[in-house]
């Protein structure tokens, strides 16, 4: 008999069907048992009768996470059971044959069936196995999912075109120190802080491009925003007139993926309680100007031009306020803070670049990128760094570039944040931090 999946199981009824998948918790009542069965669409609630003798020894072992496949009568439940209310749904199975293919080997930590793990982050992540079972943590990988669909759609749609990058490279994109060495063959490499260099390269190719792939950070951070592997979602954009067009672009890509979200997430989102504020044009200040409101508003007073984890909390709750909206975008950061391909400003001590804030926490980072030859070698200089470690990367301008920019955006942020979730470390299948490298 072929397999169904469960979610088929209400036009199913009336039929013996064949089901398989994971005991995600058994109940026994009086004589009769009852095993809610877990498949990638979903739990049916089974029942399983004393007259049906070898499928009820088997229940009658078996325990939650045992792999089991069944066949039985598709039936609807008993009541006034409301699909919309009850996990299991409007039917169930009535169970003639189990077949046990993989019980459990040990006791579980806990019980993975519960609605809300309630545990602390670290045995969540150190049995991670055992927690990515759990449905509403299974959610969030299902939503994360939704969002890399989302922006890859988005992009082509705009005439993106879709590149991967190499991840060893000769030299740290962004200079400084948190970057991963590695050996390669007799001499030594670096892993990957960004798709950077490589994008610029595709814009001079194909004119617009994005990338979905990871990035690596070697900081030594301790906090619920930062790892050091994550996913970034990356565009670089040619012919450009000014960097107001790629805010605007990512303004696009961000308004389709919280509606695909809000679309075929719902569910996931009610479970959540996440709730947004969409404007119809998300606010842009000045970082300048967003000091002097934490300053007015908040008596909060930043050490130089620059803003921390709390001014951006705070200037996101002024933004929430101000303009009704859960996005802002912070722009024109100091060229001392910005890498040496940023594009100053008019007032050279600035850069045509920006953050953009999405309720409290900066999910991504953009700009203009220099484009001239010259000009790109003079900053390279200016920050007593040697141009030989990048005569590659600098080849290309000297081929003629168009004026482009791009962004590079956190995609374990952007789902933390759409979930409320405490760390971004939850909406990471296998997390990477200062401590962790395994499981």
């Amino acid at each position: 008999m072929k397999r169904n999946l469960i979610n088929e199981t209400p036009n199913l009824i009336g039929q013996t069907v064949k089901l398989s998948g994971w005991v995600n918790v058994r109940r026994d009542h009086g004589k009769i048992i009852f095993i809610d069965l877990r498949d990638r669409t979903g739990i049916i609630q089974m029942v399983v009768i004393p007259d049906k003798l070898e499928a009820y020894s088997a229940a009658k072992e078996i325990r939650s996470e045992y792999v089991i496949e069944v066949e039985g009568l598709v039936k609807e439940r008993p009541g006034n059971q409301s699909k919309d209310d009850n996990l299991t749904g409007r039917v169930e199975l009535e169970v003639d044959k189990i077949n046990v293919i993989s019980s459990v080997e040990e006791d579980l930590p806990f019980d993975v069936s519960k609605s809300d793990l309630n545990l602390p982050i670290q045995t969540i992540l150190d049995n991670r196995n055992l927690s990515l079972r759990n449905k509403k943590v299974n959610d969030i990988f299902k939503l994360y999912s939704q969002i890399i669909y989302s922006y890859a759609q988005v992009m082509r749609e705009h005439g993106f075109l879709e590149i991967k990058s190499p991840k060893i490279l000769s030299a740290a994109t962004e200079g400084g120190a948190n970057f991963f060495k590695i050996k390669y063959f007799k001499r030594e490499a670096v892993l990957a802080q960004s798709p950077q260099f490589y994008k610029q390269a595709g814009v001079g190719a194909f004119e617009r491009v994005f990338e979905i792939g990871p990035v690596f950070r070697a900081e030594p951070h301790f906090t619920t925003r930062h790892v050091n592997e994550y996913i970034s979602l990356d565009a670089e954009m040619g012919f450009i007139d000014n960097f107001g067009d790629i805010m605007n672009q990512l303004e696009v890509v961000m308004k389709r993926i919280i509606s695909d979200v809000k679309k075929n997430h719902s569910s996931t989102l009610a479970e959540y309680g996440s709730e947004f504020l969409i404007p119809d044009k998300f606010p842009k200040i000045k970082l300048t100007e967003a000091l002097e409101v934490l300053k007015k508003e908040y008596g909060k007073e930043m050490l130089g031009i620059d803003i921390d984890p709390e001014g951006e909390r705070l200037i996101s709750d002024w933004a929430r306020k101000t303009y009704n909206s859960d996005f802002v975008f912070l722009t024109h950061y100091p060229t001392s803070v910005r890498p040496f391909y940023a594009m100053p400003s008019a007032d050279p001590q600035y850069t045509e670049s920006f953050d953009l804030i999405f309720k409290g926490v900066e999910i991504a980072t953009g700009g203009q990128r220099i484009h001239n030859y010259e000009q790109l070698l003079t900053s390279i200089k200016k920050r007593g760094m040697d141009s030989k470690e990048f005569e590659s990367y600098l080849e290309m301008f000297k081929l003629g570039m168009p004026a482009h920019g791009g962004w590079g955006l956190g995609s374990e942020r952007i789902a933390q944040k759409i979930l409320g979730l405490n760390s971004v470390k939850e909406a990471i299948l296998f997390p990477r931090d200062v401590k962790r490298l395994t499981p």
